[in-house]
């Protein structure tokens, strides 16, 4: 019987830094004997590809890898996370229940907090199984099955993204940093004296125009 050796997971996110829609987190698992497929199909952190390149590989990513887990973590949990200062440990939260999902022997982690170590020990309190577990800094882009994560991730979070704006147009990419992001954000809060229900509070920008408007009511 041929060993195909363990199986490989690899787990990172998209979307923490982003105003509009969820913080989707993805993992995969791969057998050690198809990770080198994963290179030659040209998977590299989702950052360094263009659009095209990363719908094409969210397709063969998804028929290569062994098990696949998706979780979308809601705009009010973020808001909730952050107003406790936790936002670290709910995604530590959510990742393990993803590593507890794809039955992988070793698994590589794209580690949000500065303390690496924290991060993994925040992941391991979550843990129903014993996988040996790395928590690094830019694993995306040192970890070719990390990188097919941050790819899941990401199309999933472009087509939630698209599916807002599908329905309310201008909302550009979702980030604090796009002009067209905040200017849609403006006229929602100016018009209705409140913020959209995926839209996240507890940004320092919306927090904000939110207490802008409160004021004015006074």
């Amino acid at each position: 019987m041929q060993d195909d050796g363990i199986l490989v997971g690899g787990v990172d996110e998209a979307g923490r830094g982003s105003i509009i829609g969820p913080l989707v987190v993805a993992g995969i698992s791969v057998r050690e004997t198809k990770i080198a497929q994963l290179r030659e199909m040209g998977v590299k952190d989702s950052k360094m590809l263009t659009p095209r390149a990363r719908a094409r590989l969210f397709g063969e990513i998804i028929k290569v890898a062994d098990s696949v887990c998706i979780r979308k973590i809601t705009p009010v949990e973020v808001d909730g996370s952050v107003f406790l200062r936790g936002l670290n440990r709910l995604e530590a939260k959510v990742m393990a229940n993803v590593i507890n999902n794809i039955g992988a022997e070793e698994v590589y982690v794209d580690c949000c907090d500065i303390n690496p170590d924290r991060y993994k020990s925040y992941m391991e309190s979550h843990l129903t199984c014993k996988p040996k577990l790395h928590s690094m800094h830019h694993a995306d882009s040192i970890n070719v099955v990390v990188s097919a994560a941050s790819i899941v991730a990401k199309i999933t979070r472009d087509h939630e993204i698209q599916e807002l704006r599908s329905k309310h147009r201008n909302i550009g990419s979702g980030y604090p940093s796009d002009e067209k992001t905040m200017s849609f954000i403006k006229r929602w809060v100016a018009k209705n004296g409140s913020a959209p229900e995926f839209a996240r509070k507890s940004w320092k920008p919306l927090r904000l125009m939110l207490e802008q408007v409160a004021q004015c009511k006074l």
